[in-house]
């Protein structure tokens, strides 16, 4: 037999180096899939749910998605490189590298640093058991999982819900009076310059002006019917009671490991007191599936995602009709309204659709509706 030449064996070995590339996926690493995480995700009462139209949950095996749900597998459009954030841990231990470290601090253990765990009492900031990465995945790192890598530069920006450009200081005590149900940092205290300085420092990658890709969560398509919260429950039943609790309350750890971790919770309650209150964005179906999609359960990525995405909008309309706290005020939000979420699940409504429409869908009339009568919809008082 004739031996192959020197240049027909370096070929040979090229082309099997190129199908390894394709075929073979390096495996996650340890930071990559590291707790402390906590997550906002779905979870289960034992009582039966009334649906938009009052029907009450009966123990059952899952029922097949509705006519008209959303695609059981959604591939995302969006194609983006893994990002490369900084890693706090590499900074010296000096003032700027200590205030980065114990601005991921407070996103990490939001609970026992300003939260109803902290020491002293006037630190007390955040009203409920949960953490800023409980939404933030990651410490705010994750793609698609809300990060705050590549927020730095997008602010001051306008919001809609005040009608007005914001401050990241002031976005950070949205979140600290919303999702976290409590009370606002001082703007020029250490423990806002130290969450700023640790955004800062993770959105090195970002140019001025123009976030990252991977910012928020991922898109996903509405669905031409009403969200199910009566199917949502048996699907909260079967992929989140393990670790949310079949009551909704999470997983509280023991005083010991609290202590030792910094955190109320190994999973966070996703109803009940010390959950994100009614005027958190988390609170929209909408915000609320696009997360759950990408992000859950924990571990999950917006590139392999496990909960398809009509599962997701049911999932989330059962979490979101369990009780929560309760911010006054609402009906002051988006004070124009025809910038206000379809999804929003408080008065005053928009457009001549019901309550019910829209806190459950189908969301795409009211949008439609909401493009050709924006002058309508700012009139609404």
């Amino acid at each position: 037999m004739r031996t192959p030449s020197s240049t027909v064996v370096i070929a040979g070995l090229v082309l099997i180096g190129v199908f390894t590339l394709f075929v073979k996926r390096p495996p996650r690493t340890a930071t990559e899939i590291a707790a402390p995480q906590t997550q906002v995700g779905p979870a289960v009462a034992q009582a039966p749910v009334a649906g938009p139209a009052g029907v009450a949950a009966q123990p059952s095996a899952r029922s097949p998605p509705p006519t008209g749900a959303a695609p059981a597998a959604f591939v995302p459009t969006v194609v983006t490189a893994a990002w490369d954030i900084p890693d706090p841990d590499t900074l010296p231990d000096d003032i700027y590298g200590r205030t980065v470290g114990r601005g991921r601090d407070l996103i990490a253990r939001t609970s026992s640093l300003i939260g109803p765990d902290a020491a002293d009492p006037t630190m007390r900031h955040a009203g409920n058991g949960l953490d800023c990465q409980s939404c933030h995945i990651q410490a705010g790192t994750q793609q698609f999982g809300i990060p705050l890598a590549g927020i730095w530069g997008v602010f001051p920006q306008y919001i809609g819900r005040e009608n007005e450009v914001r401050t990241l200081e002031e976005r950070v005590n949205g979140c600290m009076e919303r999702s976290m149900n409590g009370r606002p940092l001082p703007v020029d205290g250490d423990e806002m310059k130290a969450i700023l300085t640790y955004v800062r420092h993770i959105s090195a990658p970002e140019r001025v002006g123009q976030a990252l890709v991977g910012r928020g969560t991922p898109a996903l398509p509405l669905p031409d019917r009403a969200a199910d919260p009566v199917r949502g429950q048996q699907i909260y039943t079967e992929s989140c009671v393990a670790c949310h609790g079949a009551d909704g309350l999470g997983q509280r750890l023991d005083a010991a490991e609290a202590a030792e971790t910094g955190r109320r919770y190994r999973f966070p309650p996703v109803w009940g007191p010390d959950s994100y209150n009614d005027g958190a964005g988390m609170a929209r179906i909408i915000t609320a599936a696009r997360f759950v999609h990408g992000n859950m359960p924990l571990g999950t990525t917006f590139e392999a995602p496990v909960i398809p995405p009509g599962d997701s909008f049911d999932v989330m309309a059962f979490i979101n009709t369990q009780p929560r706290p309760h911010r006054a005020g609402l009906e002051a939000d988006f004070p124009d309204r025809s910038n206000k979420p379809v999804d929003a699940a408080y008065p005053p409504f928009v457009g001549p659709f019901t309550p019910d429409q829209h806190r459950f869908g189908p969301w795409q009339p009211i949008q439609d509706w909401l493009r050709a009568n924006p002058a309508a919809a700012r009139a609404i008082p």
